[in-house]
């Protein structure tokens, strides 16, 4: 077992840029992944991790313990472990894993989610989690999103990650032009209600930020304007409850259909 007991430690100056740069994540392929579930997670999906890391205060904890075995862990002081800054209130394993990469080209003829400037860390990742429970199983984000693959996002999506094809930085208004089934957004102007609307085959939802909402070039670009009624009076809903009413009005739908 390998212990670290310096914040100059190579080791650990690499993993403080993992932390805290999106840069120097997309440059090594890599981020970090805090919490046993996250990390069973990943395994169960990619396989195991050669690179775990531990607090002192973990070595107490029996669920970690247990699964860890036999194998190789670098151990952290809790200090150094909180000064990664990866949560408020780090889980004590660490894991060091690779960003999967999606196809070069999205599908144009599955469902999608599109977020336009989405940049809050829980709201992205609780976006991405809402997708890959509903059975949406891509996401394109535009370049001016939160990073995906931040611990803060990875935090709040759950694992969901591993679920999904995600396509960063993508020009959402071009694949909006080639997409072969239903484009449709969320807004106020000249929106039908979700209720109300009919869409065959496949879809792309858009959504926005909560402040901007979607750009207008988007909003003119797709095929149907949605709104969520609303009868209790309040004038909006968090972009994150928006997309679980839609994406899972679509489910439901679809489930109806089934013999």
């Amino acid at each position: 077992m390998k212990e670290i007991h310096s914040r100059d430690n190579a080791f650990y100056k690499g993993l403080k840029k993992l932390a805290e740069s999106a840069r120097e994540r997309k440059k090594r392929g890599l981020t970090l992944l805090d919490g046993l579930h996250l990390v069973e997670a990943w395994e169960k999906q990619y396989g195991a991790l050669e690179t775990l890391i531990v607090s002192h205060s973990a070595r107490q904890n029996r669920e970690i313990l247990a699964w860890l075995g036999t194998r190789p862990v670098t151990l952290l002081s809790d200090a150094l472990l909180r000064e990664l800054g990866l949560v408020e209130t780090p889980s004590g394993i660490v894991a060091v894993a690779p960003i999967p990469q999606p196809a070069l080209q999205p599908d144009y003829a599955s469902d999608a989610l599109l977020l336009d400037g989405v940049q809050d860390p829980g709201n992205l990742g609780t976006l991405l989690r809402t997708a890959a429970a509903a059975g949406v199983r891509q996401v394109l984000l535009s370049p001016d999103c939160a990073a995906p693959w931040s611990p803060k996002v990875l935090r709040a999506g759950q694992g969901a990650h591993f679920l999904l094809a995600i396509h960063s930085d993508a020009d959402l208004l071009a694949f909006m032009k080639d997409y072969q089934g239903s484009t449709l957004v969320t807004c106020l102007e000249g929106a039908r209600s979700l209720y109300e609307t009919v869409w065959p085959g496949a879809a792309a939802w858009i959504f926005g930020a909560e402040g901007q909402g979607v750009r207008p070039e988007l909003i003119a670009a797709a095929q149907q304007r949605v709104h969520i009624p609303m009868p209790g009076g309040t004038e909006s809903l968090n972009v994150g409850a928006a997309a679980a009413v839609c994406l899972f009005e679509q489910l439901r739908r679809r489930l109806l259909l089934q013999p």
